[in-house]
C-alpha cells in the first residue's frame, strides 16, 4: 500500500526504520517469496497509532503496519484486530489489501504486526485537496470517484460476516442502544466547556432508532481519506485502508459517516470544498444514496438518523482532540470550532426531521 509516489529504498536519517535482521529472520520462517534475499524497507507513513513501511525481497512485495514503539498496549490488540478484519475480506467482491502474514510475538520487532499486498494507487490525501489527473478535468470521472467511495461501503455491508469467523468480533445486539450512553459517558470525561446542541441531538437519538438493523462489518472512519483508487479513469475503488475502527456493528453508519458532511449543492463551488476533498460537481448526497441502497440492497429512508448520530459523535471524538490541545497545536486547536459546528448540525436536524422510529429494534 502506498501514499506516495516514488519507490526508492533510501532511507532519511530521521525516518522510522524496522530492525531489518530481526524482520529478515522472521521472514525466512514463513512460506513466502523471497526467503534469505536481502530485505529493503522504505518508510511510508505514521502516526501515533501505527507506522506502515514498504518492504520488498525478492518477489515479495508488501506493506508492514505495526503500532510505534510509543503507542499503549492496547494497539497491539488492535493490530490483530484488523488482521481479521482483512484476512476475512479475502475472496469479498470488497477492495482491500490482502492478508500476507501476521506476527503475535513482540520478540521480532517489539509489537504485533501484519503484512498485507502493496497497493499501486493514490490517496485523496497526496493532492493537497485537488484531483490528480484525469479526475481534475474530466468531470465523469471525477464523479466516478464519489460513486465507488460509496459503492465499497455498500459491498462491505454484504459479507457474510459469521460465515467468514467474524462472530463474536463485535457486540451488535443492543448497538444502538449502547451509543448515547457510551459516547455521553466519554463526552463527561473530556468535557470542559459547554457545547450547545450536544444534549438536544443525545436526547433525539436516545427516542429513536432505525427502521431497521442488520447487522454487518463496518469500517467505523469511512471517508475519502481512508480508501486508496487505482490510477487512471474509470474511477476505480483499489483499496478500503485504515480498519482501526472496523467491527461488527451497523453498517449504515458509515453511509451516514460518509455523507454527514456532503455539500448541500455540490455544483456552488463556495459550498463544496469540505477539509481534504473538493466535492465540486460530485453527485448529489440523494445520488449517492440512491447508489447505495442499489449495491446494498438496503433501504435508506432512516438516513437522517444516521447523519444526526454521525454528526454528534464525530463531535464528541473531535472535542478530545481539542481537550488536549496545547497553546501551539494549531491542528488540534482547529477542532474547537468544528466541534460546536457539529453539535449544532446535529441537533438543528434532529428538530427539523420528519423522520421518526421510537422504540427499540
Amino acid at each position: 500500500m502506498s501514499r506516495t509516489g516514488t519507490d526508492t529504498d533510501t532511507i532519511a536519517p530521521s525516518t522510522p526504520t524496522l530492525d531489518a535482521g530481526r524482520l529478515a529472520a522472521w521472514l525466512d520462517t514463513q512460506d513466502l517469496p523471497g526467503r534469505s534475499a536481502p530485505l529493503a524497507q522504505r518508510y511510508l507513513s505514521g502516526g501515533t497509532q501505527n507506522e506502515i513501511y514498504e518492504l520488498r525481497r525478492g518477489n515479495l512485495h508488501c506493506a508492514l503496519r505495526i503500532p510505534p514503539a510509543s503507542a499503549p498496549a492496547s494497539r497491539d490488540e488492535g493490530i490483530l484486530r484488523e488482521w481479521r478484519i482483512i484476512k476475512a475480506l479475502e475472496g469479498t467482491d470488497v477492495p482491500h489489501t490482502g492478508a500476507v502474514a501476521v506476527c503475535r510475538d513482540p520478540s521480532v520487532l517489539g509489537r504485533s504486526f501484519y503484512l498485507m499486498d502493496f497497493v499501486d494507487g493514490w490517496s485523496p490525501l497526496d493532492h493537497d485537496r485537488a484531483w490528480p489527473a484525469p479526475f481534475n478535468t474530466d468531470l465523469t470521472a471525477r464523479r466516478g470517484l464519489s460513486f465507488q467511495l460509496v459503492e465499497g461501503i455498500a459491498l462491505l455491508s454484504q459479507v457474510d460476516w459469521q460465515a467468514k469467523g467474524l462472530a463474536g468480533f463485535g457486540r451488535p445486539d443492543g448497538f444502538h442502544e449502547r451509543q448515547v450512553d457510551r459516547w455521553t459517558a466519554f463526552l463527561d470525561r473530556i468535557r470542559g466547556r459547554e457545547l450547545p446542541g450536544s444534549d438536544e441531538a443525545a436526547a433525539w437519538l436516545r427516542a429513536n432508532r432505525p427502521l431497521d438493523y442488520i447487522p454487518g462489518l463496518m469500517h467505523g472512519d469511512y471517508q475519502f481519506a481512508n480508501v486508496m483508487f487505482a490510477h487512471g479513469a474509470p474511477a476505480r475503488l483499489a483499496a478500503i485502508v485504515d480498519w482501526e475502527m472496523g467491527t461488527v456493528g451497523d453498517p449504515k453508519l458509515d453511509l451516514g459517516w460518509t455523507v454527514q458532511g456532503w455539500p448541500a449543492d455540490p455544483t456552488d463551488p463556495a459550498d463544496s470544498r469540505i477539509g481534504y476533498a473538493d466535492l465540486h460537481l460530485m453527485p448529489s448526497r440523494d445520488e449517492l444514496l440512491s447508489h447505495y441502497a442499489t449495491v446494498s440492497g438496503r433501504q435508506v429512508d432512516d438516513i437522517d438518523y444516521y447523519i444526526i448520530l454521525a454528526k454528534w459523535k464525530l463531535g464528541v471524538v473531535l472535542e478530545q482532540g481539542f481537550a488536549r490541545a496545547g497553546p501551539h497545536n494549531a491542528k488540534l486547536q482547529a477542532f474547537g470550532p468544528v466541534v460546536l459546528q457539529m453539535m449544532r448540525e446535529a441537533a438543528d436536524l434532529a428538530a427539523t426531521t420528519d423522520y421518526a422510529h421510537a422504540g427499540g429494534q
